[in-house]
């Protein structure tokens, strides 16, 4: 268990390391009035205290993603380690950290938004559909997953169990942030920490035969690790769909300080629980039942049923699997908040009425409903795509902010050049995409890459010769006294 052990160890050391000189890149002023106060409305702009922040956070990001993602990565072998690692640390921590502090200097502004004001005006078009997508296609895998695992826990039938969780998400959707998901995710929080402890614990304490560091390529099919392995493990390395969720945290966070405990910490504690699922299924390898068995028999909520019971007993596995169960649905409602709060940025739609709200949510989940029919396995290839799309989109917008404040952008420029290889290359070479073969698929995407950095030096050129604001005046959210938001891109 050397590797599986030191894995968690440079997790930890990667928040107290990294995360801290990501903070002093990035320069927090505790002096400067967060949205919270500037912007609150008591419906999506309320000031709440660090550790309730840090859980909505935790429970918002890590969805079945750090689960299913790791699972079907644990075919790989222990090179997933080195994924959720390095992706952890260098990757999805900044890019979650950079998300939720860019928001917070720009009025909680979400990522299109963003994109539309760093990349330019035709980027905030392109990222409000990807988001809306993606928010969607999370949405409806976060209800068919935990749906799927409590029909089989009990003996309701799986459409009662969808429509209820659909009303939960409604409720959730809908109701001030504080009232509902301030509340309750405390509770479900100690749920999920009690899940990944046991099994992490499990695993120690029964001596589970999880291989060593090794990159070998040990999937049965001889699936290529790039660019497969780096869109199969999402969540828990590095994901499109926390810069989602990062902007409704950045609208309750008191003080900047806080932030690298918010947004890089939580990361760190996904990236762990990754590493203990991925651990978990790499233990089946010597079963007597193989991990590809396992998936091909029940997919990954099978692994997770087969680990929980065997490492915790009936009772221990079942309060694991709740856990489990806990995580995609605490995704799923915030996934249709943040989704609302797009659109209603998007077409500047006041959401202090409910009438209001209950108008951008409704139709999302009557598409939602429809998408529950889709096969599993496709809707999350099409999730993996549309996520780590967002990611590279989040990641350029990270690296235009430190170019423009004069600040090292090189930890955001090197993974958001390596993950634009890596979507590009998977659009021409999986199924989904455009099939192509896979040295062709390299070269097809080295070539959509050099554009790209094109783009983006070109963008580069134009804002440098203009005075451009990066960092939105407070007192111009407090003096517009509204709760949508308009950002401008010059002073």
């Amino acid at each position: 268990m050397i590797t599986f052990i030191v894995s968690i160890l440079l997790l930890i050391a990667g928040y107290f390391t990294y995360g801290k000189f990501v903070e002093r890149v990035f320069v927090t002023d505790r002096k400067r009035q967060t949205p919270a106060f500037s912007m609150r409305d008591n419906i999506d702009y309320v000031p709440m205290n660090t550790t309730r922040n840090s859980l909505i956070q935790l429970l918002n990001i890590a969805g079945v993603g750090p689960i299913f993602g790791p699972i079907l990565g644990a075919l790989y072998g222990p090179v997933a380690f080195v994924w959720i690692v390095v992706g952890c640390i260098f990757a999805g921590a900044v890019h979650d950290y950079l998300t939720g502090m860019i928001s917070i200097r720009n009025h909680g502004a979400h990522l299109p938004q963003l994109a539309g004001k760093f990349l330019g005006k035709a980027m905030k078009h392109v990222v409000n559909g990807f988001a809306i997508l993606l928010l969607l296609l999370v949405g409806t895998v976060f209800v068919t997953s935990p749906a799927a695992l409590l029909a089989n826990m009990t003996s309701l039938s799986l459409t009662l169990i969808i429509v209820a969780i659909f009303i939960y998400y409604l409720i959730a959707t809908l109701l001030p942030i504080d009232k509902v998901i301030g509340r309750i995710y405390p509770y479900f929080g100690a749920l999920l920490l009690f899940s990944a402890a046991g099994i992490g614990i499990g695993l120690i304490i029964t001596g589970a035969p999880i291989p060593e560091l090794s990159f070998q390529n040990m999937h049965p099919d001889a699936a290529p690790i790039f660019p497969l392995l780096f869109l199969t493990i999402s969540c828990g390395a590095l994901s499109g769909f926390h810069a989602t969720q990062t902007p409704i945290i950045s609208r309750t966070t008191q003080n900047e300080t806080n932030g690298r405990k918010i947004f890089y910490g939580m990361m760190i504690t996904e990236g762990i629980i990754a590493m203990i699922w991925a651990a978990a299924a790499m233990s089946l390898f010597y079963g007597d039942q193989s991990l590809s068995d396992v998936l091909a028999a029940g997919g990954p909520a099978a692994v997770v049923s087969e680990v929980s019971t065997t490492m915790l007993g009936a009772v221990g596995g079942t309060l694991a699997v709740l856990g489990v169960i806990v995580l995609p649905i605490t995704s799923g409602d915030t996934a249709f908040r943040s989704a609302r709060m797009i659109i209603a940025d998007y077409i500047k739609i006041d959401q202090k009425p409910i009438v209001k709200r209950v108008m951008v949510a409704l139709p999302l989940f009557v598409v939602s409903y429809a998408l529950t029919h889709m096969d599993f396995t496709l809707l999350w290839r099409y999730f993996s795509w549309a996520n780590q799309t967002t990611a590279v989109i989040a990641l350029w917008v990270g690296t235009m902010y430190l170019v423009l404040s004069r600040k090292p952008h090189w930890i955001t420029s090197i993974p958001a050049t390596f993950m634009t290889m890596a979507t590009f290359t998977y659009l021409a070479y999986a199924p989904i995409g455009f099939g192509l073969p896979l040295q062709l698929s390299y070269v097809v995407a080295a070539l959509g890459t050099l554009i790209c950095i094109a783009l983006f030096m070109k963008r580069v050129r134009r804002l440098s010769r203009t005075t451009f604001v990066v960092d939105e005046p407070v007192t111009s959210a407090l003096a517009a006294g509204k709760t949508g938001v308009t950002l401008t891109t010059s002073s």
